[in-house]
């Protein structure tokens, strides 16, 4: 049963990755990458790496999406003609 579950969250793992690269929106594809990085925390605490899915949770789905964020927001559109 446990290799159902990590299975789903490979596949999860690449689907979020697929769209975060097919986003047209730059905050869309923040926010993607932000579900991605929650999802390989998952992954991390479901191999037996605590430390690591912390981190991940902490840095990668965390600051990282604050900082991305702050700077799409600080930033200027160009605006499509």
């Amino acid at each position: 049963m446990d290799w159902v579950i990590n299975l789903v969250l490979i596949a999860l793992l690449i689907a979020t990755a697929v769209s975060a690269i097919l986003a047209r929106d730059l905050l869309a594809a923040v926010i993607i990458f932000s579900c991605y990085s929650m999802i390989m925390a998952l992954m991390w605490q479901r191999l037996q790496a605590p430390d690591l899915a912390f981190t991940e949770a902490a840095v990668g789905a965390g600051v990282t999406t604050v900082f991305f964020v702050i700077t799409i927001f600080k930033t200027r559109r160009k605006e499509e003609r």
